[in-house]
This record gives C-alpha cells, sequence and structure tokens, in this order.
C-alpha cells in the first residue's frame, strides 16, 4: 500500500519549503518513486505555473505533469466555498491524489501557503484534507516574532487541533528559531507533546530568510541592464543612495542592495568601485529608481567592467521602492540552488531523519531507483568520508566537482598541483572552493617525495627501473597519486579527465597490483535508467575477454553489485539465447557460464542470453521460460569492449541514462579512470563510487 504524509503549517512565512525539500531528499533514498502534490495552491499567470511545485518538481526531477500535482487554485476553492461546494472540494481533492498515490510509493502532500484572501479558514482545510486522505501531519510553525511560549503554544494548539480529528501528527517541528533558544524550544515542545510526536528545532538561517536580487526584481516588475549571472545574489540589507558619496561609502553593508535613482552616476560608479574594494564590503547589487537610466557614457563605462552585480531598473520613486523591497519575503525557487542546498542541508542537520524515516517508511521497495542509488551513495560516503587523490587538480572541471564534494562533505580531497596556480584558476572562474578545505600537494616539492621514489625503485628495480628513473617517474601526477593510494595516504585515487585510460591506470597495474583472488582487472559502469540500476561490465578495459576472463568478470560484477546495494541477476550477453546458437563467440559465452556456476553455485546467472531475452520479462520467458535471470537481469556481461562501449553509449544517448563509471575492479587499492569528455557530475559520482569501494580495503 503507497505511504504519504501531509505538511501543514500555522502560518504564513513559516519556511515549510525546507520541510518539503529534506523531506522529499530523504524519501527518495527510501522509497523508489515519489511524487509531490499540493491540493490547493496559489493563484499563477496564464502560461505561468505554481513556484513551489515547480521547485520541487524541477530540482527532483519528478516525473508528474503539472496539472496532476495540484487539484484547485486559492480562488477556485474560495469560489465553491461561498456556494456551500465543500464535499465537491473535498471528492476533486481526493480523486486527483489517489490518482497520484496509485503510481506512487509515496506521496508527499504540502498544505497551503495561508496568503491572500481566504486565509483564515486554511488551517481547518488543512485539516480535514489530511483527515479524507488518511495520511499523517508534520506540523511546523516559525519563531519569527514570537516567545517562547508563544512559539510552543502555536504548535500545541495545532497539534490539539490535528488530533481531535482523528489525523496522527507524526513530528512538530519548529523553524527559524534563534540559535541560542534552539534548545529551550525543542525542551519545552518535549513537555507539552506526547511522546509519539518526534519534535525538533531549525535555526533562523539568513540565506533561507533573505530574499535574491531576483525576488526583488520580480516584485518591482524591474529590468535588468547589468549582471543577471549574479541574479541570485542574496540581499541581506539596503541603504538608500541619496546622499553625496563620501557620505553615502559608509553606509554600505555586506550583502547590501545600494538603491538610488538612476542618474546619480557617482553613487552608481562608487557603490561598484567599493564592491571590488578590499576595504569595502561586497554588495548584492543595484537597484535604480524613476525609470532613470545612466547616460551613454556611464553605461560605456560599466559595459567594460570584467564583472558587475546586478543593476536593476525600476519605475518608482526611490523610498516608496524601499518600502517595498522592505516588505519583500524571500521565497524558494527552481533556479536558486545555493537555498535549495541549504535547506536540505539544514534539514539533515536539525531533524532526527532516520527517526522520522522510520514512522515514514514501513515497506521495503522492489528494486532501486537512481535516485534511491545515487542518495544512498552519497550518504554511505558521507558516513565513513574516505580520503581521496584527484591528480589533475587544475582542471576546471576536477574544481568545480571538489566544490561540490566538500560542500555536502563526502569526501577528504587532495589535488595534485601548485597551490597558486589552482588559486589563480579559482579566482579566474569564480569557483568558490576553500583551499583550506582540501590537501593540495604538488609532487616534487612533497615532503614524501624521496620516499615514493625510493618505493618505486624497490618495487620496478626488476623491471630495469634505477632511483633517477623512479624519481623522474614520481613527477608525473598519475604516479604520485597511484603511490599515495599505495602507501596508504589516501584511500583512493580518481583521474583521466585529461589523461589517458593507460596513463592512469598503468602505475596500478605495476605496483598496485590485483587482489590475490584476481587475475584480471576488469570494468563497471553503473547504469542508471529511468526507473532501475543496472551494472555494465566490461565495457572499458578488456578487449576481447577469453571464457576464463568472462567469467572473472562476472564475478567481480556481481559482487561489485552486491557491495552496492543491487542484488546480482548475471545476464552473459551473446547473439543467441540459450542452446539454439552456435559459434566460437557463443561457445566463449556458455563455457564462462558454466565457469561461473562451478565458482560460485551462489550467484543466479543465465548464457549465453540476447539483451532483449535479459531485460523483457515476455521475450525472456519465452526464450528461456525456467531462467531466474531472463527478463530480470541486473548485472550485464559484454562478450567484448567493442560491443559493450558501444552498448552503453547507446543506451546512454538513447534513453538519457546517466553511467556512472567506469570503476575499475580486480585492484588492491581502488583507482578509477575518466573520460576525457566528463562532466563534474560524472566526477562526482565516480569519486563518491571510489569513496566506497575505499570500505572495502
Amino acid at each position: 500500500m503507497s505511504k504519504a504524509v501531509y505538511i501543514a503549517t500555522t502560518e504564513p512565512n513559516s519556511g515549510k519549503s525546507i520541510i518539503s525539500l529534506g523531506l522529499m531528499q530523504l524519501l527518495l533514498g527510501k522509497a523508489a518513486k515519489v511524487s509531490y502534490f499540493r491540493p490547493i495552491i496559489d493563484d499563477f499567470e496564464p502560461g505561468e505555473i505554481d513556484n513551489h511545485i515547480n521547485t520541487i518538481s524541477s530540482y527532483f526531477n519528478l516525473d508528474v505533469p503539472f496539472s496532476d500535482s495540484y487539484a484547485f487554485t486559492r480562488s477556485e476553492v474560495i469560489r465553491m466555498k461561498n456556494d456551500d461546494q465543500d464535499d465537491e472540494i473535498i471528492g476533486k481533492i481526493i480523486t486527483k491524489y489517489k490518482a497520484v498515490e496509485e503510481r506512487s510509493d509515496f506521496v508527499l502532500v504540502e498544505g497551503t501557503n495561508f496568503t491572500g484572501e481566504g486565509a483564515i479558514i486554511e488551517f481547518d482545510i488543512n485539516i480535514v484534507i489530511a483527515k479524507n486522505l488518511g495520511i499523517p501531519a508534520i506540523i511546523l510553525a516559525s519563531g519569527v516574532d514570537k516567545t517562547m511560549d508563544g512559539l510552543v503554544g502555536n504548535l500545541q494548539i495545532a497539534y490539539d487541533s490535528f488530533d481531535d480529528k482523528g489525523v496522527q501528527v507524526l513530528a512538530a517541528i519548529a523553524n527559524k528559531v534563534q540559535s541560542q533558544n534552539m534548545a529551550d524550544v525543542t525542551r519545552e515542545l518535549k513537555k507539552q507533546l506526547p511522546k509519539t510526536v518526534m519534535v525538533a528545532a531549525i535555526p533562523l538561517n539568513p540565506i533561507l530568510a533573505n530574499p535574491s536580487v531576483k525576488e526583488i526584481t520580480e516584485t518591482l516588475r524591474g529590468q535588468v541592464l547589468f549582471g543577471e549571472k549574479y541574479i541570485n545574489n542574496r540581499v541581506d540589507g539596503f541603504s538608500v543612495g541619496a546622499m553625496q558619496l563620501r557620505n553615502y561609502l559608509t553606509h554600505i553593508k555586506e550583502n547590501g542592495l545600494v538603491i538610488t535613482p538612476g542618474d546619480r552616476a557617482d553613487i552608481i560608479l562608487g557603490a561598484l568601485q567599493a564592491n571590488i574594494s578590499a576595504n569595502y564590503p561586497s554588495i548584492s547589487g543595484i537597484v535604480l529608481t524613476g525609470g532613470l537610466i545612466p547616460e551613454e557614457a556611464i553605461t560605456k563605462l560599466i559595459e567594460g567592467l570584467s564583472d558587475v552585480v546586478p543593476i536593476i531598473s525600476v519605475e518608482g520613486g526611490t523610498f516608496a521602492m524601499a518600502n517595498r523591497i522592505g516588505a519583500i519575503k524571500s521565497q524558494m525557487y527552481a533556479e536558486n540552488t545555493e537555498k535549495i542546498k541549504t535547506a536540505i542541508s539544514d534539514f539533515e542537520t536539525y531533524v532526527p531523519t532516520e527517526g522520522l524515516a522510520e514512522r515514514l517508511i514501513t515497506f521495503k521497495a522492489n528494486g532501486i531507483t537512481p535516485r534511491m542509488f545515487q542518495y544512498n551513495l552519497l550518504k554511505r560516503a558521507k558516513q565513513h568520508k574516505k580520503h581521496i587523490v584527484l591528480p589533475e587538480g587544475a582542471d576546471e572541471r576536477i574544481l568545480r566537482a571538489a566544490k561540490q564534494l566538500i560542500e555536502v562533505n563526502a569526501v577528504e580531497l587532495t589535488l595534485l598541483g601548485n597551490k597558486e596556480q589552482i588559486s589563480g584558476i579559482l579566482s579566474k572562474l569564480d569557483i568558490n572552493l576553500d583551499l583550506d578545505t582540501v590537501h593540495i600537494v604538488e609532487p616534487a616539492k612533497s615532503p614524501n617525495f624521496e620516499d615514493y621514489a625510493t618505493t618505486l625503485y624497490e618495487l620496478r628495480k626488476h623491471k630495469n627501473v634505477d632511483l633517477t628513473m623512479a624519481k623522474d617517474l614520481m613527477t608525473d601526477v598519475s604516479y604520485f597519486g597511484t603511490m599515495m593510494v599505495y602507501k596508504g595516504h589516501a584511500d583512493g585515487m580518481v583521474s583521466g579527465a585529461i589523461h589517458t585510460t593507460q596513463h592512469t591506470i598503468l602505475p596500478a597495474l605495476q605496483f598496485v597490483k590485483t587482489r590475490p583472488e584476481v587475475s584480471l582487472v576488469s570494468s563497471v559502469f553503473f547504469m542508471c535508467l529511468p526507473d532501475r540500476v543496472t551494472v555494465f561490465g566490461d565495457c572499458a578495459i578488456n578487449p576481447n575477454p577469453t571464457a576464463e576472463q568472462l567469467a572473472e568478470i562476472a564475478i567481480s560484477s556481481a559482487d561489485t553489485s552486491t557491495a552496492f546495494g543491487i542484488e546480482p541477476r548475471i545476464a552473459m550477453l551473446s547473439y543467441s539465447s540459450g542452446a539454439s546458437g552456435i559459434g566460437e563467440d557463443v561457445e566463449r559465452v556458455r563455457k564462462a557460464t558454466d565457469m561461473v556456476k562451478q565458482k560460485r553455485p551462489d550467484l543466479k546467472i543465465e548464457g549465453p542470453i540476447q539483451y532483449d531475452a535479459a531485460v523483457d520479462l515476455k521475450v525472456g520467458m519465452s526464450k528461456l521460460p525456467d531462467s531466474q535471470v531472463a527478463g530480470r537481469a541486473t548485472v550485464f556481461i559484454f562478450p567484448d569492449l567493442n560491443t559493450g562501449n558501444n552498448t552503453y553509449k547507446a543506451v546512454q544517448r538513447e534513453t538519457g541514462a546517466l553511467a556512472i563509471g567506469p570503476m575499475l575492479q580486480g585492484l588492491n587499492k581502488p583507482v578509477n579512470d575518466l573520460s576525457r569528455g566528463c562532466t563534474v557530475d560524472d566526477i562526482f559520482n565516480t569519486v563518491v563510487i571510489t569513496a566506497i569501494q575505499a570500505e572495502g580495503f
């Protein structure tokens, strides 16, 4: 049976989005198909969509049409209530919700916003909806402008109201609480509410509480003149530039918005200069009032600047615009990923997620979806936090991926390269990676260089490598990074963004070598298809494997599959299924299958089998009716590199699947190769799976 939860608040501007985003992130790691539904949304202009639905659907890539994600707009509900059509309202909400529930494992239902006409009746409406849908609730309230007694009392009244109507409350959350009051609020909530209700407090976060320049621009219907790429800058306050520049400069605050008439060239240029000066705070943007545009000479001067904060033009007067800006409440929206990530991070930090998950999820979903797979990967990486070395430390993609990895606290990182060069690249590309959060090592200047070179010499002297050659090789980032892994100074290595596969893995083959029970290094891709995750091997390393090698690839791939939470059902692919085909290539696959059955009778394996019979249950049952794998395969072993590499790329391109890998298997320590065409996401995912691999060493 499908499950759901209702998120309800007692007031506007409670920060309900933080709960929706955090819960969605949590649920997507627990259930195969999660949907988002809002019974009642705010009115929207033709051609537009509800901001809440757009934010959740876009960020989490939910496959639910907008029209299916809600039942009514606010004005429709008010009109129907005025006509005494309460039953019709509830009936349609139930019908629309059930349609979503039928194709979901879990539905996150978000209540109303308490804005505009009819807000006074919304609390009772939310209770009635949750009651009629037969789902439990999570309630929250804002701590802004409330005493502790007022905040706790607000949540207690909300709990009593839901409980009186027979709606089970799973959790009560106090949001936007002053940091110094967090412990007191939590303690009082535990006193006042039943032990069956989980309680939590989330502090007020300026990143979430304050609007962005984009929100201000949209509210004022402004025109962006310059700096549109920084339109998501956070605005922590504002000041009006109406005095002379020398006096106004002292009023500029960090992340502040400058408001000034459009003909005040002195204030405009002075604020821009202050923004890049080390002696003044950075501003978030400039609002030009009165509908005035700077004259051509000033515009030309601004256009020539290399980096400009957002400058927008609005029609209203200076002080009227200042008053309107002061009244703007921050919202979450799809383009501002910084806010979304911050909201999710705060939820995960201050809400007992595992305890809440136990209450929400009481079933085990069949299979594993890409979102669940990626969520679980990141969670595992964060739990153990392994040390990964990235030899290509000056590559833009590597640096952007490193920033993301550090932001989510997934791994400890070492970048190989020159610190000054890397710092310059970060500055030039505006990548906000704090170099104090990573290790930067320049191989030739490392205190470990001599030891590494001597170790390489000892390991390779039987191959006529002398100490001078070893030192020369150790200046190469691939050799140095691999030696870090060999010596235990890093848990794994990821390279190949600008180097060939051979350059990346040759050092590992030379002295990291294979595990005792393995004679072959092979690779797998995790293919994240729209509705499931499968394992493809070997699509990157071995050109023409023998039957013995195919068997070893299959066993290694099955073990990898198990290690990453995917039940292995192995399909040994060929152009023939079962006993129907003959020929050297088919016999090689048949022999490999028999070898796996002898070595690992615990594994479910079928071969030779065609791809369609492996993935389509109807086809599989017609060709191999007694098979445990046909139509249900999760691990696909290709007969050669040509077939495997082309197939994984074809599947990736034609289905839009995410291919994570290649991940090398069989080595004594994890070393993984990237494609030179890799994206930032490819690097991020490969580092995460490398960190998880390292758990087994």
